[in-house]
């Protein structure tokens, strides 16, 4: 079966800090998808981050670029394997210089927490129990 990939496209001011800070999460860039203003984060093979200077990012749209450190322009959820890998990312994230929500969603079958990268794109890391799935 063919399995769809995502490409997920965010602007970001210093494209080297932001390649930094998600190699810091433990991410691979593809440098096959690159150049001076783009870089492609593997973040699973069918999920890929294309980081885009805001110059370059405005190349592909009319509309005015949000200021994600003001303004919620999306809410990117990623899964994680256990509530210990979602506290994980989000400290390795803090490590790398991003800020960590507050906020824990902790419904006993269901954990989750979220921080800003860099550029104050929000990321929501989340576990979910596969047992409840079933119920």
């Amino acid at each position: 079966m063919y399995q769809q990939m995502i490409f997920v496209n965010l602007p970001v001011e210093d494209l080297a800090a932001a390649k930094g800070f998600f190699t810091e999460l433990g991410y691979a860039i593809d440098a096959r998808f690159g150049d001076e203003s783009t870089a492609a984060v593997v973040v699973s093979d069918t999920i890929v981050v294309m980081l885009l200077t805001r110059s370059r990012y405005a190349d592909f749209t009319d509309k005015r670029i949000a200021d994600a450190t003001s303004t919620s322009e999306v809410l990117i959820a990623l899964s994680a394997e256990s509530r210990s890998h979602v506290d994980a990312l989000v400290e390795r994230a803090v490590a790398a210089g991003g800020t960590a929500s507050e906020k824990v969603q902790d419904l006993g079958f269901m954990y989750g927490r979220s921080f800003d990268d860099l550029d104050g794109h929000t990321w929501e890391i989340m576990w979910m129990d596969p047992a409840a799935l079933d119920r």
